[in-house]
């Protein structure tokens, strides 16, 4: 078939089919057409062309013949009916090229739902970040109203620590730092292997505000709830022990229960605030990768959902909570991975306001190595599955508010679903790419690019928003395209991981982070 005028194009017309085959014909000196019956949105262009390519051929002397008169055959000759017996053949075949078909259609449908439901959730997010963010200058604890020896309570903060002894001693240094009037450091050692509780019992043994405690090792929620029991404190904060905090954190994080009690807020009380996690050892890119996470995810999300109170976590490395609320939700629980995000959903059940200060800076140290940074995710993944699960009562359930109908269905969507759907779109955008740059035409190849850079864009430009929230250096924002091509795919293998794991009943312990003390000291100046 030396004639062929691409007439399945799209939106061709009958003259630019006509004059393909001129024009071919011509420079060719070739006799064999090529017309197309699928294709495009219709093939009507093809119909109306061939009358008039039949007629200026015959006015030339050409003559029209079929296959079966050149070879002085019969149609049946050439065409002969299909055997019965290969019957199952042209089934099998039948049933191969629909499901390519309809294969490809899903596809499609998949990436762009994916794209849609991704680019929405980002708008929505910055809204409700923007709103937040107003509606935070208003509010009375955002003013000069500051804690003295007569009106601060008791607050109490908790540090869990298992083989620490890198980070403890700067940790505790930190909270000693503190500019609140009456805080007291409760530090348990949860059965360390390593020299943990006797540096710190040995730094600080002398100092009055600081009480270092050991246990059996029995995870992080039993090591939180001792601390919690063997204190006389009406607030707690918990943090991790490679956290360091900035000096204002726990006054600024208390400002949120003082407010709540002036107000008289009844069963809405704050039960519960959310700290503003950075990271604080930025020293090659998979830290750096973890910094923006930070910072366009967990702190951004947590904004906005503060606005609906509907955050799901108050993290380990820094939240405030009142004590009374933790012992009526029932305390950290050891049956997930993420007591914190646990906690935090159950206290939401008992109706009680669950607020984020993005003022209350506290800086940890992310994982270095990407074994480490893979070993940390799959847990905090894992137990977000559990925690889903153990709730998944409350999902689309009007009695739990918006954590019910907006909180939980963003986990199930986006933390659940679109992340299996995400790696169909990219490898449809790489097939895409590819088609493209061996000029083959793909009909959805532009439609594909479009809706990609669209989101990418849509997705830079959340980031920037939450960049400027936070008042980040923009030259980060740069390393969101070396991490979009690798971060994502390890998220992605860290989800089905989890997801293999939580199939087949599995659990999973803490195991245990190996630390290097990075966390840079300005960081609590």
């Amino acid at each position: 078939e030396s004639i062929d005028p691409n007439d399945w194009v799209p939106h061709v017309t009958a003259d630019s089919i006509v004059a393909r085959f001129i024009r071919q014909v011509e420079t060719r000196n070739a006799s064999i057409i090529l017309l197309h019956d699928a294709g495009g949105d219709t093939r009507q262009a093809t119909v109306d062309a061939l009358p008039r390519i039949i007629k200026y051929f015959r006015d030339k002397g050409y003559k029209f013949t079929t296959v079966a008169d050149l070879m002085g055959a019969t149609k049946n000759d050439v065409m002969p009916l299909v055997p019965s017996r290969d019957g199952w053949m042209m089934k099998l075949n039948f049933i191969l090229a629909e499901g390519a078909y309809w294969s490809g259609h899903v596809l499609f449908s998949l990436f762009i739902i994916g794209i849609v439901l991704s680019v929405g959730r980002m708008i929505a997010m910055a809204i409700l970040a923007a709103i937040q963010k107003r509606k935070e200058v208003g509010e009375r604890y955002a003013h000069s109203f500051a804690f003295d020896n007569s009106n601060a309570p008791l607050v109490s903060v908790i540090i869990p620590a298992y083989n620490e002894q890198v980070n403890a001693v700067r940790t505790v240094k930190s909270l000693i730092a503190q500019d609140y009037p009456n805080l007291e450091v409760i530090f348990v050692d949860d059965g360390s292997k390593d020299e943990t509780h006797k540096i710190v019992k040995d730094t600080f043994d002398n100092v009055a505000n600081v009480h270092v405690f050991t246990k059996p090792n029995g995870g992080k929620a039993t090591a939180l709830n001792f601390g919690i029991e063997n204190t006389n404190a009406d607030y707690v904060v918990c943090i991790d022990a490679d956290t360091q905090l900035k000096s204002d954190a726990v006054s600024l994080l208390m400002k949120y229960f003082y407010t709540s009690r002036k107000e008289g807020d009844r069963d809405g009380a704050v039960a519960a605030v959310a700290g503003n996690v950075k990271v604080g050892n930025e020293v090659n890119i998979i830290t750096k990768w973890q910094s923006i996470e930070y910072i366009t995810s967990q702190n951004f999300d947590r904004r906005a959902f503060d606005l609906l109170n509907c955050i799901t976590v108050i993290p380990g490395a820094i939240g405030a909570f009142n004590k009374e609320a933790i012992k009526i939700a029932g305390g950290f629980t050891s049956d997930t991975l993420a007591e914190d995000c646990d906690l935090t959903m159950r206290l939401l059940r008992k109706g009680y306001l669950v607020r984020n200060c993005s003022k209350a800076l506290s800086y940890t140290e992310a994982p270095e190595t990407f074994r480490q940074f893979m070993k940390q995710r799959f847990r905090w993944s894992f137990g977000v599955i559990q925690c889903f699960w153990k709730h998944r009562d409350t999902v689309l359930n009007p009695k739990y508010k918006n954590f019910g109908m907006v909180a939980m269905p963003n986990i199930l969507i986006f933390q659940m679903i679109l992340p299996f759907l995400a790696p169909l779109a990219d490898l449809i955008l790489l097939i895409s790419l590819i088609a493209a740059s061996m000029n083959i035409v793909v009909a959805s190849v532009p439609h594909i690019l479009l809706y990609y850079g669209i989101f990418s864009l849509v997705d830079m430009a959340g980031a920037a928003l939450a960049f400027a929230f936070e008042k980040e250096d923009y030259k980060k924002l740069l390393w969101m395209i070396p991490q979009r091509l690798i971060y994502r795919q390890m998220m992605y293998y860290i989800l089905f991981k989890s997801f293999n794991r939580a199939i087949k009943g599995e659990m999973q312990g803490w195991g245990v982070l190996k630390r290097t003390g990075s966390v840079k000291k300005v960081a609590v100046s």
